[in-house]
């Protein structure tokens, strides 16, 4: 067989292979979704969402915007490969229907293109092909430039740590850096024999054919080409660059309304293999300040894909949500991490007969403390009396005995456990026929908000409420000098999308110092009842490292909104820790 026919052979069948692979896997996925899933993705498909999904899909899966905000130099250097590549499979098959003025052409035509048209081509446009293509090699390769650099210089690229790798993920990497580097020797040699490029790259190839026997080199180098893209394309489906794909099926199946529940189904796949394994979750993880380094949410969800997962990796989380925050894809880290535990946890099987014991209130507002407030008796006592001031006709519904809201032991992957704190819980609020819910915890507030079905009772966190007291005119504040800082709680900000209303709040009171790790980038206090395998030396040295950090701004006091957060930064004895709604107690006028 002639070389022309044959070269040709291992891109093909790495494509055949990769396609063949993928296909299979997003079908796999779609039929492991549940029928609800299924009808939201055939709404979804004749909707908007699926123009916001290719929106996306450009913006995040070429552009990479979120990974500019992280690194500008990281951004360019993942949007020259995806976009670069990508143009560079578009334009070439445009110019190559242009030669041969049909879309009916050999698909092979289309990649190896410098080598099976030998001859000066003269069809309109010719010249502006040859630049744009050699222009968009020239982009990738200005990227591929970056990723051999990043491997020893990650810190120019904003990351002060970069993944591990397998061997798998070494090949991959390897045939990936090879692609185009090889390419551009392809046409170069081609261009040198057959002056078929651009100006440039024929004065280039025929300089290195004064040095180089391009005509002995020209079917290697081709062959050779071919050999690493079917490598790169059978590699891809079980390494790091599964995600090029991945990562559009994820995209648009949370825009149709997909979502994790509690339990693994497919869909838990489809977001793991999202993950392009880029390492920006790494430096955002504040346990590496405690020299926990194998947890981070990268390792994870390698683990999972993997099947290697430990309860000792998969328990070493705060799931304060920093790492998603960042995530360049938007996967659901910890929504994927409490599934998990909950799939891999014995569950705890009682009964709970005492609950059937609760009797609820009639009232507008049910009021709920929570275990941690009432660990923290000052917010409890000046929460009463915001209440009382405020005239509302309310029931503190855990005043005497109540249980927990069930968000603790779903964290802890006792989802059987918490269902049944959270069942009882329902009734009791229903029951009293109030239309409003108040809590003083945020991990009250998420499980209330995401995991109860009262459609017709509203829930807020105490800060949401007490500024609509405020803005009401049911309670009236005076202004105060003191300076404070405020540190936005986990569950609270990056958790439920909380930022402004308690800021807002203490700005009728306080002197409020913004500081450069907030609302978004807040620090977790360390405190987080989520993580089940942290020492308490590891944690003290998060919230002190956060204390110190709030005490360069030199503070009168901190104030936070959640009672776990107070308790925690209260044992530094750095600066004094108040809850908002203390602070709202203490500049209320005419107080009784």
């Amino acid at each position: 067989m002639k070389f022309d026919d044959i070269f040709y052979y291992p891109f093909l069948a790495g494509t055949i292979y990769l396609f063949a692979v993928i296909i299979g896997r997003f079908i796999r996925w779609f039929l492991g979704l549940s029928k609800i899933d299924k009808i939201r993705i055939r709404k979804g498909f004749f909707s908007v969402k699926t123009l916001q999904s290719i929106w996306e899909s450009i913006r995040e899966g070429l552009l990479h915007f979120k990974m500019y905000r992280v690194n500008k130099l990281l951004g360019y250097m993942h949007m020259s490969f995806a976009l670069g590549w990508f143009l560079l499979i578009v334009v070439g098959h445009i110019e190559t229907s242009c030669y041969y003025g049909t879309l009916n052409f050999p698909f092979q035509h289309s990649i190896f293109y410098r080598y099976f048209i030998t001859e000066q081509t003269d069809f309109p446009g010719h010249v502006f092909f040859a630049y744009a293509m050699e222009f968009l090699l020239f982009y990738v390769l200005s990227g591929v430039l970056l990723a051999y650099f990043k491997r020893f210089k990650s810190k120019l690229f904003g990351m002060k740590k970069t993944t591990r790798m397998r061997y798998g993920d070494h090949i991959a990497l390897t045939s990936l850096w090879l692609i185009f580097p090889t390419r551009f020797f392809c046409e170069i040699c081609s261009a040198g024999i057959y002056a078929n490029g651009s100006p440039i790259f024929n004065a280039i190839g025929a300089f290195a054919g004064q040095y180089l026997p391009l005509e002995s080199l020209l079917k290697p180098l081709w062959a050779f080409y071919s050999i690493d893209l079917g490598i790169f394309f059978c590699a891809m489906p079980y390494t790091r660059y599964m995600h090029i794909f991945a990562e559009i099926n994820y995209i648009f199946l949370k825009n149709w309304g997909i979502r994790l529940k509690k339990r693994v189904n497919t869909f838990t796949m489809a977001e793991v293999y999202s993950c392009s394994r880029c390492g920006v979750c790494i430096d955002a993880c504040q346990l590496n300040l405690a020299g926990i380094k194998n947890s981070q949410s990268v390792y994870v969800l390698k683990n999972i894909r993997n099947k290697n997962l430990t309860d000792e990796v998969l328990f070493n989380c705060l799931l304060c949500g920093k790492c998603q925050e960042i995530c360049p894809v938007g996967i659901d880290v910890n929504n994927l991490r409490i599934t998990q535990r909950i799939e891999t946890t014995l569950q705890y099987n009682s009964s709970y007969d005492y609950l059937e014991t609760g009797i609820a209130k009639k009232s507008d507002v049910v009021y709920f403390a929570g275990c941690m407030t009432h660990l923290t008796p000052a917010i409890k006592k000046a929460m009463l009396k915001i209440l009382d001031q405020s005239g509302e006709n309310y029931w503190f519904m855990d005043e005497t005995k109540a249980p927990c809201c069930g968000r603790p032991l779903m964290l802890a992957g006792q989802f059987d456990a918490a269902q049944k704190l959270i069942d009882n819980n329902q009734k009791l609020i229903l029951d009293s026929g109030a239309k409003t819910l108040v809590v003083s915890c945020p991990i009250c507030y998420k499980v209330f908000k995401e995991d109860y079905m009262m459609p017709d009772v509203e829930v807020r966190h105490h800060s949401e409420y007490i500024l609509d007291l405020v803005k009401q005119g049911k309670l009236t504040l005076k202004q105060s000098d003191k300076k404070i800082v405020y540190h936005d709680p986990c569950e609270l900000g990056r958790g439920s999308g909380i930022y402004e209303q308690p800021r807002e709040l203490l700005s009728y009171s306080n002197n409020l110092v913004p500081i450069n790790n907030e609302k978004e980038k807040a620090m977790c206090c360390g405190g987080s009842l989520a993580n089940l395998k942290i020492s308490m030396a590891e944690r003290n040295i998060l919230s002190e490292q956060v204390m110190n950090e709030f005490a360069s701004y030199n503070p009168d006091y901190v104030v936070t909104s959640c009672p776990l957060c107070k308790k925690t930064f209260a044992k530094t004895d750095i600066l004094p820790v108040k809850d908002i709604a203390e602070v709202v107690v203490e500049n209320i006028e005419n107080k009784n």
